[in-house]
């Protein structure tokens, strides 16, 4: 054991308004055994099992004399053992994890062409808004390692998210993780690549150059731990540099499936104020959708910050779907519900593109060069988009798989 220049470290989250968590301190002693002090509420029913985790994660880790006190607040298993590895590993240096099982409901890939109406942002941090946040079935949950965790906490948070993605069953959801910025991001990859990550998020993203060292240093991790499948990305352009080099940016790796933008950090940059309105940030959104769409990507909208104004909530999603955007972000559970009604397509919407589709279906069969739909003469682009709006009304239940049969 190699053991760093201090003695004592802790982790965690404590006070009145904390739950779901602990606050761990660890004190290395010279001699004396293990001495384990823990205070909880649950200590009748669980008291054993916290101390039996307690003890193997200290042997795990040969540690034979210390002090371990626990404050806890019903924290869980991966968020114990979370807590303890970030405390040890202040104190020791080694190359060990202490790694909980991968539940069979967290081993799945997501695919290139999900739609991706909603992702919601989790503070990395924050255990309990982690644990029941699949329930609320949006498309996408992201593991915030970066803006919603102070600087001084990023350490411990690193170990509670590795763990989140390993042990809490988000129903489906695509398991996303926003990192830190690059280069500071590329030290949080070692706590995501092994752990069946299906997405990350790059913040600031102002060139390529980033999107080429995150992959770089996914690839050498997956080839050191033998690990295989698709690791996407979604940069997120937060500048007016970012604004200017988006398709660069969209097009410069085959596992980015869509590029967002984060408003707040935009107008910042401007030195504007954001707006309900969004005037101010028109130009950089219309530069997202059409990089997006120039690389074949998903453009994907940013969050809206009022989370007590739905009827706003679902004005901003209608004009972000009229500006040609596939989703936005959110950052409360009961945005979900607003973004995925008001994205997804309208009976009229649906209804016009079936007569498309039918249109051009019909004529392949009949094996006629030119589709045609009333008098008017359809374009194969506006066929591919009607199919997708088929599509997506097949996959979110608003239209049959039999649909032809219907109409005939």
């Amino acid at each position: 054991m190699n053991t760093a220049s201090k003695k004592t470290a802790s982790a965690g989250n404590k006070g009145e308004r904390i739950r779901s968590d602990c606050f761990v301190t660890i004190e290395i002693t010279v001699q004396g055994g293990l001495e384990i002090v823990l205070q909880s509420k649950v200590k009748v029913m669980f008291g054993k099992a916290i101390n039996d985790l307690v003890i193997d994660i200290l042997n795990f880790f040969e540690i034979k004399n210390a002090k371990i006190s626990i404050e806890d607040s019903g924290a869980l298993p991966f968020v114990l053992a979370a807590r303890i590895e970030a405390a040890i590993k202040q104190l020791i240096k080694t190359e060990k994890e202490y790694l909980l099982e991968l539940i069979p409901e967290n081993q799945y890939q997501t695919e290139k062409d999900l739609f991706r109406f909603s992702r919601l942002y989790l503070p990395g941090n924050t255990p309990s808004l982690m644990i029941n946040a699949g329930i609320h079935k949006p498309n996408g949950i992201i593991l915030d390692l970066e803006d919603a965790v102070a600087p001084d906490k990023k350490f411990e948070a690193s170990f509670v998210v590795r763990n989140a993605l390993r042990q809490v069953n988000y129903y489906g959801a695509e398991r996303m993780v926003r990192i830190n910025q690059v280069p500071k991001g590329l030290d949080d990859l070692e706590f995501l690549v092994p752990h069946n990550v299906n997405l990350i998020l790059v913040p600031k993203c102002e060139n390529k150059d980033q999107i080429i060292a995150v992959n770089q240093r996914i690839e050498s991790i997956k080839k050191d731990k033998g690990i295989t499948g698709n690791i996407w990305l979604m940069p997120i352009i937060e500048n007016a540099l970012g604004v200017i080099k988006a398709y660069e940016i969209a097009g410069a790796a085959e596992n980015i499936v869509a590029i967002a933008i984060g408003l707040e950090d935009y107008t910042a940059d401007l030195g504007t104020q954001r707006t309900k309105e969004g005037t101010e940030s028109f130009f950089a959104r219309s530069m997202v959708v059409n990089a997006a769409r120039a690389a074949g990507v998903q453009p994907i909208d940013s969050v809206f910050s009022d989370i007590s104004d739905m009827e706003a909530l679902k004005q901003n999603v209608l004009a972000s779907k009229a500006l040609g955007f596939d989703g936005m972000g959110c950052i409360h559970p009961r945005q979900i519900e607003v973004i995925h009604d008001n994205f997804a397509p309208h009976e009229t919407e649906i209804e016009k593109a079936k007569k498309i589709v039918n249109a051009f279906i019909t004529a392949t069969e009949k094996g006629l060069g030119v589709v045609s739909l009333g008098s008017k003469m359809i374009d194969p682009p506006v066929v591919k988009r009607a199919q997708k709006t088929v599509n997506l009304a097949i996959s979110l239940g608003l239209l049959s798989n039999n649909w032809r049969e219907e109409i005939r």
